[in-house]
């Protein structure tokens, strides 16, 4: 069985495929072409440097995955053809205080607005529950609190998953998820890349990203707990964690830093999960595996032809980068050859 480290995500109406190499990026129009493109990876770091140490590359991933991931599904709709809102004026206040282009600062709205929906979902709104029982039931020690934040956490993220896979936009983006698994799956199974083998060949996947998010929500549990507990070690603690809401308040705000570290502890695992077979590691990737039942859906044959586009391209990438969706620039109709007359006969001979 082979082992490939190409990864993918799904898109409007396409999968993006990333190798060491590259990103390439392919959707199906509504005319049913395929419009594909290629981008060389720019930066890359020697074996041993920094950001390839162990848990600092899981950051490195983390943030460029968040960085990535808006620009990725904004483009593939510029890929689709489909029409972007004119930007405000505010944005292109911005566009020209910082001397940018509108669909840039667009990009950098749109990132903004979704890390502050994240934090206020997965980090707010949890601090906010824990106030709510502690008002109910009396104050909780850190250690607890940190239990229980984290559990709430994980109970906002699978029902917002769940109720995302209601949207029947969503759900296609799900069925494209699913070809990319299948794709993946059928290249490590060492089958010819085509739609039907890839269709027999399973859309869960060890290294998918819901794995990931999953198990940085278990193992942000397991963090925040520890270092709870460390904390009530410290002299004094305690009475200085119980002595207001505005320092409760602060302490679990600050645990909001400790999500870089994290990532980086949930990348590792995520990889050793996946590269053994063991008891533990198959306990470790089993719940994330579970939830991609809700995130993949079974795709149709011209999503897997899709995914597969996008893989090979990943796999066997152009020298140059490729853009593909570029309309041609039209060429002049070659002119008809003159009729021959008298005259013509005479010069050519």
């Amino acid at each position: 069985m082979k082992r490939t480290d190409i990864g993918g995500q799904a898109v409007i109406e396409g999968v993006m495929m990333r190798s060491e190499k590259g990103t390439a990026l392919v959707v199906r129009r509504s005319d049913g072409t395929l419009a594909k493109e290629f981008h060389h990876q720019r930066t890359r770091y020697k074996k041993g440097s920094f950001p390839t140490w162990p848990v600092v590359r899981g950051v490195y991933a983390f943030i460029k995955a968040l960085s990535d991931g808006m620009s990725i599904t904004t483009r593939a709709a510029e890929l689709l053809g489909e029409e972007t809102e004119e930007p405000s004026k505010f944005e292109k206040w911005l566009a020209k205080r910082f001397n940018k282009s509108a669909m840039d600062v667009v990009k950098g709205v749109a990132i903004l607005l979704a890390a502050v929906l994240a934090i206020g979902l997965f980090f707010l709104l949890p601090i906010g529950v824990i106030s709510l029982l502690e008002l109910i039931f009396g104050k909780m020690s850190p250690v607890w609190s940190a239990v229980v934040q984290g559990l709430v956490r994980l109970v906002i993220f699978l029902l917002y998953i769940y109720g995302i896979s209601k949207i029947k936009d969503i759900k296609r983006v799900f069925m494209y998820h699913g070809a990319e698994h299948k794709t993946i799956a059928c290249y490590e199974a060492e089958l010819p890349m085509t739609p039907e083998n890839a269709a027999k060949c399973t859309r869960l996947h060890p290294r998918c990203g819901t794995n990931y998010l999953f198990l940085t929500m278990a193992v942000s549990i397991v963090v925040t707990t520890v270092v709870s507990a460390l904390c009530t070690l410290i002299p004094g603690f305690t009475a200085w964690h119980d002595a207001s809401g505005l320092h409760s308040f602060l302490f679990r705000l600050a645990r909001i830093v400790l999500i870089l570290p994290i990532a980086g502890i949930s990348y590792e695992v995520l990889k050793a999960a996946a590269k053994r077979d063991n008891l533990v590691c198959r306990i470790a990737r089993a719940p994330g595996l579970a939830l991609q039942h809700l995130t993949t859906k079974e795709p149709t044959e011209d999503m897997l032809e899709v995914a597969i586009a996008s893989f090979e391209l990943a796999l066997h990438p152009p020298k140059g980068d490729l853009e593909f969706d570029e309309k041609p620039v039209p060429q002049k109709p070659e002119e008809p050859p003159a009729a021959e007359t008298e005259g013509n006969r005479e010069t050519d001979a």
